[in-house]
């Protein structure tokens, strides 16, 4: 049974929010629904007066007992990911993981970002619900980055009259927690950032650019690793590749797979398991095709193989999170499809690799996959747009980071394909007072591997802080 909850009552409360409580896993569950606006600098943008608002949903769990704990925010990786749906652990309905040791001193807070989940969410079918022409629909894209995103979360904060709270961020949730310091750091009492720390924060000349050559590279190394581990690998996936560009194979979905969309399956060489994942998928791709002329006969693509694969190549499940990607990186030049342009500096990437290596790709998204993935296609004047845009607002702050009190650690993984090792201590070191946590235990994907251990060695860090 869901129960109303007024909180216009309340100190700091906004009639704007309206909120629900249920019992769900042994706690209690607050279900926020918050109005917020669209643009919540309209005179930045042009436009002092901008009626538009948006939905902003968030999930609280309330631990028995632990009314009166501090709260915790949790800020997803993506971008363009709603916040995680928890489910029951075992017989017994508890939580595991990170968000069950995070219940054990905090009240938690699972926050849908603008676009996601219940938060006024773009349908990848209805571009034209953002606005009736492409610019109209990529300007309003433009607003669902960090600098957004936080301020969405200080008007719940004030909404709900918490103090200052604790953010935990997982991925571009990190990026969001550096934007979190950089803008609104009376906000946060501390932070912990699990992979996630941005690579273009203290150097005003790092780029795009560089962040996708540093990705690039990392991502070469992973391949390197995974073809030596299973040394079959290598050449299977220059076969496959052989086989896509002179015979037409077709996904259930029903368009032709490309070699190069093949390949973006590279995204699981930075998760833990990955590497399994691939193996498992590749060891045995071909069926032979019956009464076929030549001595070796001719092969296909073989349907679980295909249908497998579709479910790695596709972004059905999160289309924001290819439209917007690049311009999380956007600061005073154009992204200008970065990773397309670059993939050809680093050998093994190009999309014609001829005799050489033949490496899968990662977080790299390119134009073609808007025009080759039918969930993208409505998107591609949008993405073309983004791409071109050349005058981002700024979403870090160096001079703030340098002197914030805010207490910090971070968990940095050494071989982390999405956010380079290197890139993410430099911005560590930028952040005053941050712990770093560097380790190779876990890949990108650490906090659904080990949340628990994770939180709890960077809550230990921050404890002398």
């Amino acid at each position: 049974m869901n129960t109303p909850v007024s909180r216009s009552s309340a100190a700091g409360t906004s009639p704007d929010l309206r909120t629900t409580s249920t019992r769900r896993h042994g706690h209690t569950v607050r279900e926020h629904v918050l109005t917020a606006p669209l643009v919540h600098n309209p005179a930045a943008s042009g436009d002092a007066t901008d009626p538009r608002t948006i939905e902003v949903y968030a999930r609280e769990y309330v631990p028995d007992g632990g009314e009166d704990r501090p709260v915790m925010l949790f800020l997803q990786g993506g971008p363009g990911h709603g916040a995680p749906r928890p489910a029951a652990d075992g017989d017994g309905g508890s939580l595991s993981g990170w968000l069950g040791e995070a219940l054990n001193h905090y009240r938690v807070i699972l926050f849908d970002q603008r676009g996601t989940g219940r938060s006024t969410p773009v349908d990848v079918a209805a571009p034209e619900a953002l606005g009736p022409t492409p610019q109209d629909q990529a300007d309003y894209l433009t607003h669902l980055r960090a600098d957004s995103i936080v301020a969405d979360a200080e008007l719940l904060r004030q909404a709900l009259g918490e103090d200052p709270w604790t953010l935990l961020g997982q991925s571009f949730g990190g990026f969001c927690i550096t934007t979190y310091l950089s803008l609104r750091p009376e906000g946060v009492k501390e932070a912990f950032f699990t992979g996630g720390l941005p690579g273009h924060v203290s150097d005003p000349h790092t780029r795009v650019d560089d962040i996708y050559r540093a990705t690039f590279a990392k991502t070469a190394v992973r391949n390197d690793r995974f073809y030596a581990r299973f040394p079959w690998a290598g050449q299977r996936v220059a076969e496959i590749c052989r086989h896509l560009d002179d015979t037409e194979e077709t996904l259930p979905t029903g368009e032709r797979l490309t070699s190069r969309r093949f390949r973006t399956v590279g995204m699981n060489l930075g998760r833990t398991g990955g590497f399994d994942t691939l193996a498992y998928l590749l060891e045995d791709p071909f069926r032979a095709v019956p009464g076929s002329p030549g001595a070796a006969g001719r092969r296909r693509l073989r349907t679980p193989f295909l249908t497998e694969l579709a479910g790695h190549v596709t972004y059905a499940d999160a289309p924001l999170y290819a439209v917007v990607h690049e311009s999380i990186y956007g600061i005073d030049t154009a992204t200008n499809w970065a990773a397309h342009r670059l993939r050809e500096e680093v050998a093994g990437f190009a999309e014609r690799t001829g005799d050489h290596t033949t490496y899968l790709t990662a977080e790299h998204f390119f134009p073609w996959q808007f025009e080759e993935d039918p969930t993208l296609r409505p998107w591609k004047e949008v993405a073309d747009l983004l791409a071109a845009k050349d005058d981002w607002t700024p979403l870090y702050d160096a001079d703030q980071l340098r002197q914030t009190s805010v207490p910090t650690a971070a968990a940095v993984y050494l071989d982390d394909i999405f956010v380079p090792f290197e890139l993410s201590m430099e911005t560590a070191a930028t952040i005053r007072g941050l712990r770093p946590h560097v380790t190779n235990r876990w890949e990108h994907n650490g906090i659904s591997q080990d949340g628990a251990a994770i939180l709890r060695h960077l809550r230990a860090l921050v404890k002398d802080h």
